[in-house]
C-alpha cells in the first residue's frame, strides 16, 4: 500500500499536471473520499438481521459502516419512518488509499469475465459510481462463510471540476476501464470494398 500511495503522490500527480497542463501540482486532481453504500431493503423482507453485511463491509473496508434510516413513510415500498434502509461508510486517507489500491490491483481482477467498466458512469461533477454485485471479489470475505451474496454501489469522489480530468486520474491510476470495440469498423470496411468495386464493375458494362 505504501508504494501505491507513494506512486500516487511522487509519479501520478506530476504526470497529471503535465498531461493536463496545468500550472500547478496542486491543481491536479486527487481523490477526495470514496463511499461504500449497501442497500438492504431486500434483504429485511426475508429478515431482519442484517449484521452479516455490516461484518463484511467492515472487513472490506477497515471501518464500520453506519446505518441509514428512511426519512419518509412509502406505503408502495411498506417503508415507514425511522426503518433501515442501507448501511453506509466513508472513506479517507490512509483506509481511502487501503481500499482503492485493493479494489483495483487485487479485487476487479477476480471479477469473472471481467471486460472492464463503462468510462461513461461519471456524474458530471469529477465523480464515478459503480456497481459490484458480489462483495467476495474482496480477499477479506471468504464466499464460504457468505450467507446470502450481497453487492455494493462505490463511489470515487474526486477534486477535479469536470468528467475529463476525472478521467484522466482514475486512468493514471490503472482503474479498468472497457476499451471501445472496434470490430464494427473493420466489419464496415469489408462490405464497402465489395460494394466499390461492384460499382466499377457496373460502370465498365455501361460504358462498353
Amino acid at each position: 500500500m505504501q508504494n501505491f500511495t507513494e506512486n500516487y503522490k511522487s509519479v501520478i500527480l506530476p504526470k497529471l499536471q503535465k498531461e493536463l497542463e496545468l500550472s500547478n501540482i496542486m491543481s491536479s486532481p486527487r481523490i477526495e473520499k470514496i463511499v461504500v453504500n449497501v442497500g438492504i431493503g431486500s434483504r429485511l423482507k426475508v429478515t431482519k438481521d442484517y449484521s452479516d453485511i455490516i461484518d463484511n463491509i467492515s472487513a472490506i473496508t477497515g471501518q464500520k459502516p453506519v446505518t441509514t434510516m428512511s426519512k419518509k413513510a412509502i406505503s408502495n415500498f411498506k417503508l415507514r419512518i425511522g426503518m433501515p434502509t442501507g448501511i453506509v461508510t466513508t472513506l479517507r486517507k490512509e483506509r481511502m488509499m487501503s481500499f482503492l489500491n485493493r479494489m483495483i490491483n487485487v479485487a476487479f481482477p477476480r471479477i469473472r469475465d471481467f471486460q472492464g467498466f463503462t468510462p461513461k458512469a461519471f456524474d458530471g461533477q469529477g465523480n464515478y459510481s459503480i456497481g459490484i454485485k458480489d462483495c467476495s471479489i474482496f480477499t477479506e470475505v471468504n464466499p464460504d462463510d457468505l450467507s446470502h451474496v450481497h453487492g455494493m454501489s462505490i463511489t470515487i469522489i474526486t477534486s477535479a471540476d469536470n468528467d475529463e480530468h476525472a478521467r484522466a486520474l482514475l486512468k493514471a491510476l490503472n482503474f479498468p476501464f472497457r476499451k471501445p470495440i472496434v470490430v464494427a469498423k473493420k466489419e464496415e470496411e469489408a462490405t464497402e470494398e465489395p460494394a466499390e468495386k461492384a460499382n466499377e464493375e457496373n460502370t465498365e458494362e455501361t460504358s462498353e
